[in-house]
C-alpha cells in the first residue's frame, strides 16, 4: 500500500467513525472535538482526523468553532426523516422529467456504465466503500442532470447538503459482509429499474422508483437512530445510508 493509498483509507476509516459516534450520540451536540485527541484515539495521524473532520463540517454534521476546531451540531430525528424525504420528492421529480423529457443520451450511457460499475464492486468478496460512495454519488448526481432542469438541479444539491441526505451518507460493519452486499444489492437493484424507466419514457414508474429508492434510507437511518444504546455498547451493527 502506497502512501497516498494508506492516507486515503485512514481518512475514510476515521470518517466512518466519527459520523458513527455523532450518530449515536457518543459525541453529542456541543461536544467539541480536537484533532490531537482524536487522532491518539484512533492511532492514526492528524492529516486524516483534519480531512475527516472538515467532510462532516461540509455534511453539516459539525459546525466551525471560533477559535478554530469544530462543535457537534445538535439533530433531531424528524429533521433527518424530513430531509430525505425531500430529496426522494425532488429525485423522483428527476427522474419524471427525465423520462418524459427524455435523458441526454450521454448521460444515460453514463449512469448505465455506473450501474455496471457499481455491480463489479458489490459482486466481490470484499467492498471497497471508497469506490461505491464515490460511484453511488455519481449515479445520483447524472439522475440530477438527466432531468434537464437546472432548478432542479439546484435544489437537489441544496438538500443533499443537509445532515444525512447525502445518497452515499453511510456507516458500515465490514464484520458483516453479508448483510452489506445484500443492503447494497437492493439498492443497485433500484438503481437499475430507475434507470431502465427513463430510457423506456416511464415517468409514472421512475419516479415512483426513485421516491422508494429514498425511502429505503429513511428506514435504514429510522434503524440507525434507535440502536443508539447498542452503539454505545460496542455491539456490532450496521446501517447504511446508501440509496
Amino acid at each position: 500500500m502506497n502512501a497516498q493509498t494508506g492516507s486515503s483509507t485512514h481518512a475514510q476509516r476515521a470518517l466512518i467513525t466519527l459520523r458513527q459516534r455523532i450518530l449515536s450520540g457518543q459525541f453529542p451536540g456541543g461536544t467539541r472535538l480536537f484533532e490531537v485527541a482524536l487522532a491518539e484515539d484512533l492511532e492514526i495521524s492528524r492529516t486524516p482526523i483534519r480531512a475527516a473532520l472538515s467532510q462532516l463540517a461540509e455534511e453539516t454534521l459539525l459546525e466551525r468553532a471560533k477559535g478554530g476546531g469544530f462543535v457537534v451540531r445538535s439533530f433531531k430525528l424528524a429533521d433527518v426523516v424530513d430531509t430525505i424525504d425531500l430529496r426522494g420528492v425532488l429525485e423522483g421529480t428527476a427522474a419524471r422529467y427525465a423520462a418524459e423529457r427524455g435523458a441526454d443520451a450521454a448521460l444515460l450511457t453514463r449512469a448505465q456504465g455506473v450501474v455496471r460499475e457499481i455491480d463489479h464492486v458489490v459482486s466481490g468478496q470484499s467492498i471497497d466503500m471508497d469506490e461505491y460512495s464515490a460511484l453511488n454519488s455519481e449515479f445520483h448526481q447524472l439522475l440530477a442532470k438527466m432531468s434537464g432542469s437546472d432548478i432542479l438541479q439546484r435544489e437537489i444539491a441544496r438538500v443533499t447538503a443537509l445532515p444525512f441526505a447525502s445518497p452515499s451518507a453511510f456507516l458500515d460493519d465490514h464484520t458483516r459482509i453479508d448483510t452489506l452486499q445484500k443492503t447494497l444489492g437492493t439498492a443497485q437493484e433500484q438503481h437499475r429499474a430507475i434507470i431502465d424507466a427513463i430510457e423506456h419514457r416511464e415517468s409514472g414508474r421512475a419516479e415512483s422508483l426513485a421516491r422508494e429508492h429514498a425511502r429505503a434510507a429513511r428506514r435504514n437511518v429510522e434503524y440507525l437512530l434507535s440502536q443508539e444504546a447498542a452503539l454505545r455498547e460496542g455491539v456490532p451493527s450496521l446501517a447504511l445510508l446508501s440509496s
